[in-house]
């Protein structure tokens, strides 16, 4: 994104004049009326106030000239560009707590402006977001805001992942501050929200504009995604960097993955020859599951694990090959985050293995190997 060339004092004016332009009334809706206005003249006039838009207009240009390259200017439409009226609260949140970190670090302002509060809606504002981190002097970051908001804007589908995708990231990452530093900064949510663009080009027929997306992805973030990959939605990559998902890969909706996951193949075989993880699976850290192999419903992964069989639904597996030690007692891991089997769950294990019980439980029911 380019510099801001300009004074504080005069950027500060003008995020004013913006935030006048654009601030809602007591009814919900954008006031029009409330522009900025010279002496002695009528604030109603059609004249006074487009002079006043295309005065605004120039200064927005010179302060963000990135952003004004890319075509993607305030729409006149104010219902539109307001985007509070349409109900949605994600993108509601977003904004505000946009605004808050407007007024807490000035030296954001225009960084937030550019990135936020410029836009009509959610998905527009990650166009951008994701093209100006994907952009090099190939593709470029106005070709790639093409790209990113035709398909974010018109594929429902994806419209409502992105939102789910970001409540995840907001719910059970425990150090994502905010819907906004989730958006503006988490590399695993921009790769996962790349690949759904891709994904959505690949089924297109547009492979290899595809491929090129995943193989930026890779170099920028560390996150290799198969376009061809089916992910579901409500998903959280955790840092993200070193996870590989191959081709025939398909993830249920409510998944956590890990750093360093790698849902891979076993070798030359083509077809389908990648993982399937049920909804609701947790899979920790560094965890390696090779093949056509299926990982239940609700299972959890426990860090460093080769997975190389099947994992049943709602178990815990670990080791290298992993093997099943037992049974977790959420229906849903992927919420809880806890990927790690616990101490006394260790030890209650070994000491089975070293009484040569074949099955025991604790005491409660909660474990059973």
């Amino acid at each position: 994104m380019a510099a801001c060339l300009c004074p504080l004092s005069e950027m500060h004016s003008i995020r004013t004049v913006l935030e006048k332009q654009y601030d809602l009334d007591d009814g919900g809706q954008e006031n029009p009326t409330t522009r900025p206005e010279s002496n002695g003249s009528n604030p109603n006039s059609p004249s006074t106030s487009a002079a006043s838009v295309m005065v605004m207009r120039k200064k927005v240009e010179r302060i963000f000239p990135v952003y004004a390259r890319g075509g993607l200017s305030p729409r006149s439409d104010p219902v539109g560009y307001s985007g509070l009226s349409l109900g949605d609260k994600i993108w509601d949140s977003v904004r505000l707590e946009a605004k808050c970190e407007a007024e807490n670090e000035p030296i954001l302002s225009s960084f937030l402006y550019a990135s936020i509060l410029s836009h009509d809606c959610l998905e527009r504002a990650l166009g951008f977001i994701i093209a100006n981190r994907l952009q090099n002097n190939t593709l470029l970051e106005t070709q790639l805001m093409d790209i990113f908001c035709d398909v974010l804007v018109q594929n429902r589908g994806i419209k409502r992942a992105i939102r789910l995708d970001l409540q995840a990231f907001k719910e059970r990452d425990p150090s994502c501050l905010s819907y906004c530093s989730a958006l503006l900064y988490l590399k695993g949510y921009h790769s996962l929200q790349t690949h759904r663009v891709a994904h959505a080009l690949w089924n297109q027929g547009r492979k290899v504009l595809a491929l090129a997306l995943q193989s930026r992805v890779s170099e920028v973030f560390g996150i290799d995604i198969h376009p061809a990959a089916k992910i579901g939605e409500g998903i959280l990559l955790d840092h993200g960097t070193g996870l590989v998902i191959g081709e025939t890969a398909v993830i249920g909706d409510r998944v956590s993955l890990m750093q360093g996951v790698t849902l891979g193949g076993s070798g030359k075989v083509t077809g389908d020859r990648h993982p399937k993880v049920g909804e609701g699976a947790l899979i920790g850290a560094s965890v390696t599951v090779l093949g056509n192999i299926k990982i239940g419903e609700g299972a959890m992964i426990a860090s460093g694990s080769l997975v190389l069989k099947d994992i049943p639904q709602h178990s815990m597996a670990a080791g290298i090959p992993a093997k099943v030690i037992g049974y977790v007692k959420e229906q849903v891991p992927s919420l809880t985050m806890k990927h790690d089997a616990s101490k006394d769950f260790f030890e209650h294990v070994a000491v089975c293995k070293e009484g040569k019980i074949g099955k025991c439980k604790k005491a409660n029911n909660e474990y059973s190997i």
